[in-house]
């Protein structure tokens, strides 16, 4: 080396630096690959997965394009199961047919009245249908317990022990009645004056047991449509059995249960179909099982007698106007919330209101009630509750008045 010309030293040291630059350039670029190969990899793994989504996609629609392309099915209805392994079906087109089922299908499923869906070419039986339900009998369901227990009702000691023999014992303790081998009533008609609380009673139940609770109106029967009515009550008594235990509330009964004349026009008809359609099904050829029906009415003189008779209605419980002890119940409870004065005297209040109903006393502390606020008072007094009996009882007595004046001149 030392004898080396300046010149071959220098050449050397600069292939040296060389050298060491291209070898950390190669370390850069190595890196450089490296890191490039492992994003590579993840993108492969990301559209992988996304070719295997795409892939589920494109699976999911060609099977709904194949659903679409499927011949719809026809809809029938179980007539008769034959002993070979066939059944007779009617179909919604018209005509009956005796076809085969399908091998996956349960054969207790098929029974006479079950909707099933046939293949519209080989007319096999390939589904079993749910049950046709309309969806306002469905939505008749009372899927939450009213808030009403038996201590919110006063003054109906009696016919709480009543509705409590007749519902909710047979629901809660059916044991006592097979021990002593009798049926339970099937049927409670609530009857007695507006504002009684014959509703506080059925919503009471309702809250007590545990069974289905199924409230409609009776005017609700009513349609325009022959057959609808009919077609409706068939549908509640479904949903009660399926539903089972479970209690049918109908509220004011009397628009569709009113005693049966000789002439009548179209519209007195059909409601007179509807009425003898819950005659069969309240007392048919088949069992209702544990459903029990509650009724109410304030005219019960107008009711059809077929109606009543045992069977039907076992027990009819009477919700009368309130006595004086029954008003100073019911007024303890519409006031147990509210701010009195020391000078309140809830006997008084009952004494003087006589005649009213449960509904009038709840009207009556609701009135003193805004009698105090229109002061801007913070406790209502006695004078806020006299002057609330004069104006709802007073208002009671001049409707009656003008009754007896109308009857009177005609």
């Amino acid at each position: 080396m030392e004898n080396m010309s300046p010149n071959v030293l220098k050449k050397i040291e600069d292939l040296k630096t060389e050298i060491k630059i291209l070898k950390e350039d190669n370390t850069k670029t190595k890196r450089n690959l490296m890191w490039k190969v492992r994003k590579l990899e993840k993108d492969k793994v990301l559209i992988e997965n996304e070719k295997m989504r795409l892939d589920r996609e494109v699976k999911s629609l060609r099977g709904e394009i194949e659903r679409f392309r499927s011949p719809p099915l026809v809809i029938a209805t179980v007539t008769e199961v034959l002993d070979d392994g066939r059944v007779v079906v009617k179909s919604s087109t018209g005509p009956n047919f005796v076809i085969g089922y399908s091998r996956f299908l349960d054969e207790k499923s098929l029974e006479p009245g079950v909707r099933v869906a046939l293949n519209q070419q080989t007319f096999s039986i390939v589904h079993v249908l749910p049950s046709e339900k309309d969806p306002l009998v469905t939505g008749m369901e009372v899927e939450e317990k009213p808030e009403v227990a038996y201590e919110q009702i006063g003054g109906l000691e009696d016919q709480v022990v009543e509705i409590k023999e007749t519902v909710e014992l047979p629901l809660k303790k059916p044991e006592l009645f097979i021990n002593i081998g009798i049926e339970p009533p099937k049927g409670v008609l609530l009857y007695g004056p507006p504002g009684t609380g014959k509703t506080l009673l059925a919503k009471a139940v309702a809250h007590e047991t545990n069974a289905t609770f199924i409230k409609i109106v009776a005017s609700e029967f009513v349609k325009k449509y022959i057959g609808e009515g009919a077609r409706l009550v068939r549908g509640v008594f479904e949903l009660a059995k399926e539903k089972s235990p479970s209690i049918i509330f109908i509220d004011e009964i009397d628009a569709i249960a009113a005693k049966r004349l000789k002439s009548s026009t179209s519209g007195d008809r059909e409601v007179q179909r509807t009425l003898m359609q819950l005659l069969a099904e309240m007392d048919g050829f088949e069992g209702r099982g544990d459903v029990g029906i509650v009724a109410a009415t304030n005219r019960p003189d107008i009711l059809d007698p077929a109606l009543l008779r045992p069977g039907r209605f076992d027990r009819f419980i009477e919700v009368p106007i309130p006595n004086e002890d029954g008003r100073n119940e019911i007024l303890k409870i519409h006031t147990k919330k509210m701010t009195l004065d020391e000078d309140v005297d809830i006997r008084h209040i009952a004494s003087l209101s006589e005649g009213a109903s449960g509904a009038d006393l709840k009207a009556i502390c609701t009135e003193s009630g805004m009698f105090a606020i229109r002061e801007e008072r913070s406790t209502v007094t006695m004078n806020d509750f006299m002057d609330a009996v004069d104006k709802i009882v007073g208002m009671e007595h001049d409707e009656e008045m003008r009754k007896e004046a109308g009857v009177m001149f005609g």
